[in-house]
């Protein structure tokens, strides 16, 4: 009894700490995974979590950015990981450390507006973020950023002012209000010398939107005519279905980037100003509740897809963010919720997603192929938009609806599979509902060989599809491919496809055009049919040259044990099947193939260092091969689940017309089907 009694008198000696971290779920340096404090599972079934244990994870995340911080002039700057991302050199240092302020502002802006005297490693949280805006405008300062000058372009300080903008409307009884006017003075001047100027034409011309935004709001003189025209600029970016194009891109940005911003300066600050423009931004975030939501998995997993996929759960925002929308009994907010929270616990509670108390750079850990050289380590709290749902009322169904799975607990019936075709993105989003895995089909377009930007072109956008269940792997050096083809170029390399071409979806079949960037000579007619147990491709090759050519099925880390492999015929057709524990896939040659094998890797999957995909290859020669549409069945289950003939074969015939240029397939319980190139 008395053990416990100088414990409790232990605790309350540190009171002015343990009121602000009572509610923490781990101490970063002494664990490594979010974990969840008296869980609701009334309220929340599935996941358990509440709006408190949102806060709990946006204070884990900034507990670990202020492990780093021990007085007020330790700037948010953390441990460099090894790769391409930046800083390479001492120039891009300021930015970083703006990258980091800005940014964790996110996560910590809300937990401000419900606690302002918010402390964490005895530092006071307000005061620390205020004396840092400070040293922005400060000359003897090693954060100073210099004002733009007077034909200076745009550049990343930017993206920061205009994510410091946000924060500042949303929280300016925090973050402005207590400034020095002179503080405030100089602070305008600096932030609108980027507001008001050029910008990038993509989600960039939002940055400066808000800039301007915040200080017309403060009484400031912005140069209208030109945020008027940014506005409607953003709004020419739509595409319809909830999706705006990035330019040239569809990707997350649509979601963390333009809906978010498009109905966060609506709410705080267009309706008042410009309710025009605020009207058709929250009508255009209306769609994202009929087609988004279908992009998770049934336990609320994200798709690896797009750059800054490191931003990771930021693409939950839009689903506490429908929250504002005025009729809200369109909305079931119990599954929107039940995707959030299942994001969140998706990647706070992967072991590997933090190192040194900070989120890594890549999907669950850190993954060198999907990080860009435009991030640095602090550019991952670019996540921290997933909290500003926390601006969302206590009161609001997001927060009180109880969890539910949406049509996956209902309407979905098993051995089913469920298109949404998004017709201005032209983007196919599939449900499969036998694995619970979402999956999404999009076209890219993008050189690399003389490109800047070379991640456009890369296996952030140029896969085939792109899994829930399983994420993308890198293409390796040995033509090692996952669901893409590849070919051996003139310089005896492998190269994939990634000149796509949407032509349109019909019955059922999506279909593209897709040349090899090296040699025009190289190209396919591509349909896609997605089935209840995977995909069946039926493909043509066009290519007047010969090539030697792969095709992936998608790839599984290896986990617990050995991947097993299983090779079996059924009716004559080969099948290889591989099984991590977790799921297995398997992979059927019907037309076209010569050979399949297994293929190992090791640093190319984003879940773990070794890994396997299934290969099939073909030495193609126009004159002589025996057949120009290469059929392909790309199969999975759930490991333990047996697999049926008819299943591993659902497949009857093909048959392909050069007359018609159509290929007639018939299907077991499916019914008959026709590729019309």
């Amino acid at each position: 009894m008395k053990k416990i009694y100088s414990f409790i008198l232990l605790l309350l000696m540190n009171l002015s700490i343990v009121a602000q971290e009572k509610k923490t779920v781990m101490n970063p340096t002494e664990d490594n995974v979010f974990k969840i404090v008296n869980p609701n599972y009334e309220l929340s079934p599935y996941t358990g979590m509440t709006k408190q244990h949102w806060k709990d994870a946006a204070f884990y995340l900034l507990k670990g950015a202020f492990s780093y911080i021990h007085n007020l002039d330790d700037p948010m700057k953390f441990p460099k990981q090894p790769g391409v991302s930046y800083p390479i050199d001492e120039v891009k240092v300021p930015t970083e450390k703006l990258e980091g302020l800005c940014r964790t502002l996110f996560i910590a802006a809300p937990l401000l507006k419900d606690n302002p005297n918010l402390v964490i490693n005895n530092i006071k949280v307000a005061d620390y973020y205020r004396y840092q805006m400070g040293l922005l405008t400060n000359p003897a300062s090693p954060s100073y950023i210099v004002p733009r000058p007077k034909n200076g372009g745009p550049n990343q300080n930017l993206v920061e002012f205009g994510a410091l903008s946000v924060s500042m409307l949303i929280a300016p009884e925090i973050l402005w209000d207590p400034l020095p006017q002179v503080q405030k003075d100089e602070l305008a001047q600096t932030m609108l010398s980027y507001g008001d100027g050029p910008t990038v034409p993509s989600n960039w011309k939002f940055f400066n939107i808000f800039v301007m935004s915040f200080f017309k709001s403060k009484g400031y003189a912005v140069n209208e005519p030109l945020m008027v025209e940014y506005l409607q600029k953003s709004l020419d970016h739509y595409r319809g279905d909830g999706w705006y194009n990035d330019n040239p891109a569809f990707d997350y940005y649509s979601m963390w980037a333009f809906q978010m911003y498009g109905m966060l300066w609506s709410e705080y600050i267009g309706k008042q100003y410009y309710p025009e423009f605020a009207a058709k931004f929250e009508d255009n975030f209306k769609d994202v509740k009929n087609n988004y939501p279908y992009m998770f998995s049934r336990n609320g997993e994200m798709i690896m897809w797009g750059r800054s996929i490191s931003y990771r759960i930021g693409a939950t925002i839009p689903f506490p963010l429908m929250g504002f929308e005025t009729d809200k009994a369109a909305v079931n907010f119990g599954w929107m919720r039940r995707i959030s929270s299942g994001v969140l616990q998706q990647f706070l509670q992967n072991p590997n997603f933090m190192k040194d108390n900070v989120p890594t750079l890549g999907f669950y850990g850190a993954f060198e192929p999907a990080v860009q050289s435009y991030s640095c380590r602090g550019s991952v709290y670019w996540m921290g938009k997933a909290f500003l749902g926390l601006m969302v009322p206590d009161d609001n169904p997001f927060w009180t609806a109880k969890e539910n799975e949406g049509p996956w607990g209902k309407e979905f019936e098993k051995n089913t599979v469920y298109n949404k075709f998004q017709k201005g993105s032209e983007i196919l989003i599939t449900d499969y509902s036998n694995i619970g895995a979402a999956e999404l089909r999009a076209w890219c377009n993008v050189p690399v060989i003389k490109a800047w930007e070379k991640f456009r072109g890369s296996e952030n956008y140029n896969r085939l599809s792109y899994n829930s269940a399983f994420p993308w792997q890198a293409d390796g050096a040995n033509g090692e491919v996952a669901m893409n083809y590849v070919f051996k170029n003139s310089k005896k390399e492998w190269e994939p496809f990634r000149m796509y071409t949407f032509k349109k979806f019909e019955e059922g079949i999506y279909y593209r055009d897709v040349v090899l960037e090296t040699n025009p000579n190289v190209k396919f007619n591509l349909a896609d049919i997605p089935l209840a147990n995977g995909i069946l491709r039926v493909d043509k090759n066009n290519s007047s040259d010969s090539i030697e050519m792969r095709l992936g099925h998608y790839a599984l880390p290896k986990l617990d044990i050995e991947i097993k492999t299983t090779v079996k015929k059924v009716k004559g057709h080969q099948i290889t099947i591989i099984d991590n524990g977790k799921y297995q896939l398997a992979m059927i040659p019907l037309l076209g193939w010569d050979k399949m094998e297994v293929l190992k890797s090791k640093g190319l999957y984003p879940a773990a260092d070794e890994s396997a995909v299934i290969n099939l290859s073909h030495n193609f020669v126009p004159q002589k091969d025996h057949s120009e549409i290469f059929a392909t069945l790309m199969l999975w289950k759930k490991s333990g689940e047996k697999w049926t003939d008819k299943e591993l074969l659902p497949v009857k015939t093909i048959q392909y017309s050069k007359t018609t240029n159509t290929a007639k397939i018939s299907i077991r319980k499916g019914g008959n089907r026709e590729v019309k190139f």
